[in-house]
């Protein structure tokens, strides 16, 4: 044993080899005599029993994660009732988008996507407000250009107009006025091609009737009539075009304009007119070929266009199309049958329907609509 020059103490021989200096551990420990101490790793896809998270398999801390969210409430709105989870579907309101969907949106205070009637009813009605206000304002002036006096009067455009003025076809007060711009007065007497015209705007109303009410201007017998649902529509003076008589419900068309009162009251402009039947017992097909091919009445063979059941109702309702504007013809031609008419309607006049008219209410017709009754 060598002695080290700095210290007397002798030096411990170093092993040259592994296994001595694991012998010599396994002594210092004092597991002599034993295998040595050796710990052993978990191959890949294996998990040491005897490691630390032996207790937390993947199947239990997934357990425990989802144990939690079950626990805790879910919430969709702070300030109302907690609701649990439930993976049952349809299960009352749980967590589920419909539960989101059933209450609204808190932001907008309604349902996403859904249409809401009251800000329509509000749309609908400034348009109507607009539309009045636009003719009002004509109204209240008291003089007027010329060339708008004979386009309110409906015979033409502005435009046409003033080439009509510059050609001479037009008098005012009995002289021929050609200067544009040419301003008159409501009390003036304008003349074009022979006759006489007014300056007042057309205006075109569609009503749905109620019932109780007659279709005329005014009654001696101090009956309620439709004048009194459109006393506001306009400030012009309104005529019905056509009757409706006081049992029967649906569209009526209220205007200021002859010619086209006159163009949809006339037979051969073929306005055609759609009502909706309902009659005292069931219609046999028997009698409602014999409707269709021509009913004689007082005033002649009464033409019907089509009938038909109505789908979805029963046999005692049918509707029915004719262009004859005879009074009562309705009734009439089902009494000739046998049969009493207990509900008439007319659900559309001249291409014109009742939607969107709640009944007893009104609105202006569009130009777009006001165009198609000038050309039939």
């Amino acid at each position: 044993m060598s002695r080290d020059n700095n210290s007397g103490k002798p030096k411990r021989p170093r092993s040259s080899t592994r296994n001595n200096s694991d012998g010599s551990r396994a002594s210092k420990s004092g597991n002599s005599g034993s295998k040595p101490f050796k710990k052993t790793f978990p191959k890949a896809g294996e998990r040491n029993s005897d490691s630390r998270r032996s207790d937390t398999s993947y199947e239990a801390r997934m357990e425990k994660k989802y144990s939690k969210i079950e626990k805790e409430p879910y919430i969709t709105n702070p300030g109302e009732e907690k609701k649990s989870f439930s993976p049952k579907r349809g299960g009352g309101k749980n967590f589920d988008t419909r539960d989101k969907y059933e209450r609204g949106s808190l932001k907008y205070g309604r349902r996403p996507g859904a249409s809401d009637e009251k800000d329509g009813d509000k749309a609908r009605s400034f348009v109507q407000k607009r539309r009045f206000k636009k003719v009002e304002k004509d109204v209240h002036k008291d003089t007027i250009r010329l060339n708008k006096y004979i386009a309110n009067s409906g015979i033409c455009s502005r435009r046409e107009a003033d080439e009509l003025i510059t050609q001479g076809l037009v008098e005012v007060n009995g002289k021929v006025v050609t200067e544009m711009g040419y301003q008159v007065q409501k009390t003036d007497k304008v003349v074009f091609d022979g006759q006489n015209i007014t300056p007042e705007k057309p205006v075109y109303v569609l009503l749905n009737k109620p019932k109780g009410y007659i279709s005329t201007t005014k009654d001696d017998k101090a009956r309620k009539t439709v004048m009194d649902l459109v006393a506001n529509a306009s400030p012009y003076r309104l005529f019905p075009v056509g009757r409706l008589d006081r049992s029967t419900t649906g569209v009526i068309l209220l205007t200021n304009d002859g010619h086209m009162t006159k163009k949809l009251t006339h037979p051969s402009f073929d306005a055609k007119k759609i009502y909706h039947v309902t009659l005292d017992k069931k219609l046999t097909h028997e009698d409602m070929k014999l409707i269709a091919e021509g009913i004689r009445l007082d005033e002649g063979v009464a033409v019907v266009d089509q009938i038909s059941f109505i789908e979805g109702k029963p046999k005692n309702e049918v509707g029915i199309e004719i262009h004859i504007g005879w009074n009562r013809v309705i009734r009439r031609i089902f009494q000739r049958l046998g049969y009493e008419v207990e509900a008439l309607d007319r659900v559309m006049f001249a291409g014109l329907t009742k939607k969107n008219i709640k009944r007893g209410h009104w609105r202006i017709l569009t130009e777009l609509e006001v165009n198609n009754l000038k050309m039939l």
